[in-house]
């Protein structure tokens, strides 16, 4: 499953980028129903992602090990 997962999670994670995106948009652009692919929640149990709130906004920011992730393989 890692082979079809792994692809995605390092996709999520480009596409929120440095600057982090808002909770809302990666809620609307992520969440899914579907239980074979649970992007979100892996990124979040994985430690890739963490929720700040910034000037009042829910924001969605790679961590560390996200990072670290995402440049693995390149």
């Amino acid at each position: 499953m890692s082979d079809f997962i792994d692809p995605l999670l390092r996709d999520l994670l480009a596409w929120i980028g440095p600057e982090g995106r808002s909770y809302a948009d990666v809620m609307d652009a992520w969440r899914t129903s579907c239980p074979r692919l649970p992007i979100w929640e892996d990124a979040n149990e994985r430690g890739f992602v963490t929720r700040e709130r910034i000037e009042g906004t829910s924001m969605v920011l790679v961590t560390r090990q996200g990072r670290s992730f995402l440049v693995q393989d390149q």
